[in-house]
């Protein structure tokens, strides 16, 4: 099994409970989502995703499918693209943050996770995931599934937050995501949900395998073109293509 990362252990201490804890956690934290999000990354994280996603090649049209959309951060710009002549199917395991995303986007949205995606073979013309891949419990049995659902020459798109090298950056990613996001997500909503989604969400963060395993967990699943494109040392883009 090419698993993300380690079980976090203060949260889970089996592979097997990930699921459960990562579906409860986002269950609850969802209303609050949103509203975090927005403030954390000042409101510039729809243009930046549209400009990704636009730049991968979704196109006017175009079938997409986005793995893991949460409430909707990522499906949003791509129903954008695609316009009224293609389409847009978003799927989840979490109930809760795709009621959030229902509200104010119009989509087609499954429930399921990126290892079982529900959907036909060869569907898609573009497949698109928005920092949700620390998740899913096997890399390749997901990157496998993504080919699956993709037509022969269909993209994939892989939005991520990764572990800086510097120790510089590394100081400055954990004050940042460690200690300022969740104690903000704290005072801001009154949540402690919220608090623990967004602890939560930088555990993973820390854990996460290298970039490289990322890029080679694409291949082996039988990628073509499978490239990383880096934004500041934190961020990062990984492209690939079904053959």
């Amino acid at each position: 099994m090419s698993t993300p990362h380690k079980p976090i252990l203060k949260r889970y201490q089996t592979e097997s409970e990930r699921p459960g804890y990562v579906e409860d956690l986002f269950d609850r934290g969802a209303p609050y989502y949103d509203v975090i999000g927005k403030i954390g990354f000042l409101g510039s994280g729809h243009a930046y995703r549209k400009r990704a996603l636009q730049l991968a090649g979704l196109k006017p049209g175009m079938r997409l499918i986005d793995v893991a959309c949460g409430t909707g951060a990522v499906t949003r710009p791509g129903v954008e693209i695609v316009g009224d002549e293609g389409s847009v199917v978003a799927v989840d395991p979490s109930s809760g943050m795709m009621a959030e995303a229902k509200k104010t986007i119009d989509a087609d949205f499954r429930r399921g996770r990126a290892e079982e995606l529900p959907v036909e073979d060869n569907e898609f013309d573009f497949l698109s995931m928005g920092y949700a891949l620390r998740h899913v419990s096997d890399l390749v049995l997901a990157f496998k599934e993504y080919l699956r659902v993709l037509k022969p020459g269909g993209k994939a798109l892989i939005l991520e937050i990764s572990r800086p090298k510097t120790k510089v950056g590394m100081a400055l990613a954990k004050l940042y995501f460690r200690d300022i996001i969740p104690a903000m997500s704290k005072v801001v909503t009154g949540s402690e949900d919220a608090e623990e989604m967004f602890a939560y969400y930088w555990e993973t963060i820390e854990a996460c395998v290298p970039p490289e395993d990322i890029l080679a967990a694409l291949k082996e699943a039988g990628f073509k073109n499978v490239e990383r494109r880096p934004i500041m040392s934190i961020f990062s883009e990984y492209h690939a293509e079904k053959p």
